[in-house]
């Protein structure tokens, strides 16, 4: 087994507090093949286990030590590393990612946050780490923590984590940079939730096309109270979630990021009023179907549905990594319950589309229709 780190650490505690580790020599295990090209070192498996025996391999092995990446090697027959290893392994905090098939190695496969099977799918990884460290480790420390938690127990723990990004260094330089928020908007058209009932069938349809449906606030409280009546009705035996226009959902609406007077206030309010809280409740009797871009919310929300069709036109991608956020709309709960966690990893590390023959494979959605 080969283990291979962004660049040789630094001596634990050196700088510390003041900013990111900078590298500082230390040991230096040999590099090799294509991670030498990319300037990252190797470790072999007996370093590795010898490493994170060392109480100080969480300093050893952190995004502030200036190795936001650790990546194992999962070709070569792995040796094993002992429990105590295998323990910090799984608790790093640093993005911990296998290459290679995980076939015979499944303890440690269990421990790493990400699975690629090939190198080439490398680049755009470290690309993207590299830009949101802090939102990266946040990400993959969250999807480690609810993998043993409840639905309510890890959404909870998705808004705490939210609420800390939005007042760190990432989110704030994102919305720094950001197009200011148009003045105007479309007019809209109608309600931004369209109900409508049919005997035991209730249909919900997002109803901003000239939005994109983007999910912002006036349709997250419409939503919450539909849902609200679903639950208060056993009669309902049958809900279809839609989305009108193009697209089911553009994901959270942008103009509204950075508008609440704090990340606490944001907090207490996503626990008082959450729209996927509902929707897992009553999960057993909606039918989401989705079609051209499932965004953000647009992607996590139907992922709690029992049953989810999509269009051929489809795709699902988890952009708020690149703002300096984690999914904030349940996705790091209903996405690993579908796909796993280290697809639900990939996916919003890297903010990568997926389209509908892919989601299909993963089990994200359950049927492809046609339009």
């Amino acid at each position: 087994m080969s283990v291979i780190v962004t660049s040789a650490p630094s001596p634990p505690g050196r700088g510390l507090g003041r900013g990111f580790f900078r590298p500082a020599g230390g040991r230096s295990p040999p590099a090799f093949g294509y991670h030498q090209r990319m300037g990252v070192v190797g470790w072999t498996g007996a370093a590795l286990d010898a490493a994170l025996r060392d109480p100080a391999c969480f300093e050893t092995f952190s995004v502030l030590s200036g190795a936001p990446l650790l990546l194992v090697d999962l070709t070569q027959a792995p040796d094993a590393l002992s429990p105590t290893a295998l323990a910090r392994l799984a608790t790093l905090p640093v993005v911990t990612v296998g290459i290679g098939p995980a076939s015979g190695t499944l303890p440690l496969a269990q421990c790493l946050d990400l699975l690629l099977a090939q190198e080439s799918e490398l680049d755009e990884l470290s690309r993207a780490l590299a830009r949101r460290p802090l939102a990266s480790l946040a990400l993959v420390q969250l999807l480690r923590s609810n993998a043993a938690s409840s639905i309510e127990a890890g959404l909870l723990s998705e808004s705490r984590v939210y609420s800390l990004l939005q007042s760190g260094p990432e989110f704030k330089a994102w919305l720094r940079a950001r197009p200011r928020p148009r003045r105007s908007r479309p007019p809209a058209c109608g309600p931004a939730l369209r109900v409508e009932r049919e005997a035991a069938r209730l249909l919900l349809c997002f109803n901003r096309p000239e939005r994109r449906n983007a999910f912002g606030v006036e349709l997250r409280d419409a939503l919450c109270e539909a849902l609200a009546l679903v639950l208060r009705d056993d009669t309902l035996r049958e809900v279809e979630l839609r989305g009108a226009g193009a697209a089911f959902s553009s994901g959270g609406d942008l103009d509204e990021f950075g508008t609440l007077p704090d990340p606490a206030t944001a907090h207490a309010i996503r626990s008082t009023r959450n729209a996927a809280r509902l929707l897992a409740s009553c999960a057993d009797r909606v039918h989401a179907r989705v079609h051209g871009a499932c965004i953000g919310a647009g992607a996590e929300l139907p992922a709690f549905c029992a049953r989810v069709s999509a269009r051929e036109d489809a795709f699902f991608a988890l952009p708020e990594l690149s703002m300096g956020l984690v999914p904030g709309a349940g996705g790091t709960v209903s996405l690993p319950r579908r796909i796993g966690r280290h697809r639900t990893a990939w996916m919003a590390l890297t903010g990568a589309r997926v389209d509908a023959p892919t989601a299909l494979a993963w089990g994200l959605v359950d049927k492809i229709e046609r339009a």
